[in-house]
């Protein structure tokens, strides 16, 4: 069975829902963008959960594609998934993308207590992902029939980010 697939305006890190998806850095300790708004919303735990990930190589937590799980602290989620999108100057950057995704999927869908989840709009941020390019590639992984999910959201914090997936939803 599917999961219901939408897209919503509004802010991520206010979401009723079990996951929430956090486009993160390697070294998964903070930054800007997204990123910076969950782990500012989530409280100081969150940072301290992530630095007991375990280091793949220095500095790397978790690399591009990747994806790795923490419980969601002061966020309405009860957790968040860090998953690592690619620069779109990367080479091999649509392959990449679309790892990312499937990869926080699969991991929400292996927890029996992750009905939903929500997404931003990985890489679409500084790392220079078109939005255009990246909806069709997120909403193709999200319809897989694969994932014990019941719904996956995508929240666009702009109206012309939503516009852009609304449009690729239909």
């Amino acid at each position: 069975m599917s999961a219901t697939v939408t897209a919503v305006q509004g802010d991520l890190t206010k979401q009723v829902i079990d996951a929430i998806v956090n486009a993160a850095n390697e070294w998964m300790l903070g930054g800007g963008g997204v990123d910076g708004a969950i782990h500012r919303a989530a409280g100081p735990e969150l940072v301290e959960a992530c630095r007991e990930v375990p280091e793949v190589r220095p500095g790397v937590r978790c690399p591009t594609g990747e994806a790795r799980i923490t419980p969601g602290f002061a966020l309405p989620a009860k957790y968040v998934i860090h998953t690592v999108g690619p620069r779109y100057s990367m080479p091999d950057h649509a392959r990449l993308l679309e790892q990312a995704f499937r990869s926080s999927l699969e991991i929400a869908s292996a927890h029996d207590d992750i009905r939903g989840v929500a997404f931003p709009a990985i890489s679409c941020g500084v790392f220079g992902y078109p939005i255009e390019e990246a909806a069709p590639i997120a909403i193709a992984a999200a319809r897989d029939p694969r994932w014990d999910l019941d719904e996956v959201r995508f929240v666009l914090f702009g109206a012309s980010d939503h516009s852009v997936f609304s449009r690729a939803l239909a």
